[in-house]
């Protein structure tokens, strides 16, 4: 299913030009379609159509008359890619402070761990917002790098440091539960160095740990970018993403309830799958680890 769920984000540019004829920016307002070999309005009195199972909006339509099958595809390929670059970004940034603790150890080590702790204290939902309601008053400023208010950068940057903590904390103290192993004391025998054992010793046995949290963290960060966009603290309309679509169909479930149950069943069907497969690489790879869920922000 999650192999499907990719294909599909990627294919979303074919789908747009080959079936549906049309891109997720195209206004329909004034435009009709065949239903049933019926012509009808795309948009009629406000009311968007329905889904209408055909090549031209399958899911129907917004209520600016754009095809919702299409949105929904380029929507998912945005949040995807959000949820990959934020995961990304935590681990190169949260994994070699997590090597560095281990290694210094004394001050350095109290030093990283308060400083996670601090972060740990707040929800990573409330980072969230707050970083990215600042973000999105001026854009950033990172080094040479400039980033727009409105960029997709700017919630990829956001849910990538509020999960820091949450692979930091986690690989630190599961280096130190394999300080006291056996091998680690031989190399320490050996004349070994800090760092090479690191390398060699005890990098190799985190990796499964760390698949089962990168695989976990991937399924956070696609809710994480729907709950910041639907609290607008994300992307600005009309960029589709799985978070501003829900929030469009917040805001006209009423009359048009297809507009909330599309992206709603996307993002859980995602999510299920990304977590199931995260307890099926647990059972796989660490079975005598912690639970997935228990990991999770």
């Amino acid at each position: 299913m999650l192999v499907a769920v990719i294909g599909l984000a990627i294919a979303a540019p074919l789908y747009s030009s080959a079936v549906a004829d049309t891109d997720p920016f195209d206004n329909h307002l004034s435009d009709t379609t065949l239903v049933d070999g019926e012509p009808e309005y795309v948009v009629e009195l406000g009311i968007p159509i329905g889904p209408t199972w055909s090549d031209h909006f399958l899911l129907g339509a917004d209520g600016n008359g754009r095809d919702l099958a299409v949105r929904l595809l380029y929507g998912l390929r945005t949040s995807l890619a959000i949820a990959l670059g934020a995961v990304v970004l935590a681990l190169a940034i949260g994994l070699p402070l997590a090597l560095l603790a281990a290694a210094r150890g004394g001050r350095t080590d109290a030093l990283i761990a308060r400083g996670l702790d601090l972060i740990w204290s707040f929800p990573a939902l409330m980072i969230g917002v707050l970083l990215g309601a600042a973000l999105k008053l001026g854009g950033a400023q990172i080094g040479p790098l400039t980033i727009d208010a409105g960029s997709n950068a700017l919630p990829l940057i956001v849910i990538g440091v509020a999960f820091i903590p949450y692979v930091a904390r986690p690989m630190r103290a599961r280096l130190a539960e394999l300080s006291g192993e056996g091998f680690v004391e031989a190399a320490i025998v050996s004349g070994m160095s800090r760092g090479r054992m690191m390398r060699s010793e005890l990098l190799p046995h985190l990796w499964p740990s760390l698949v089962v949290l990168t695989t976990l963290m991937f399924a956070n960060a696609i809710v994480l970018e729907a709950a910041l966009a639907f609290l607008g603290a994300a992307l600005d309309p009309p960029e589709p993403s799985l978070g501003t679509l829900i929030a469009d169909g917040i805001d006209n479930a009423r009359a048009s309830i297809h507009l909330l149950l599309v992206p709603s069943i996307a993002l859980a069907a995602i999510v299920f799958a990304l977590s199931g497969l995260a307890e099926a690489l647990r059972a796989r790879l660490d079975p005598h680890s912690k639970r997935p869920t228990e990991l999770a922000p």
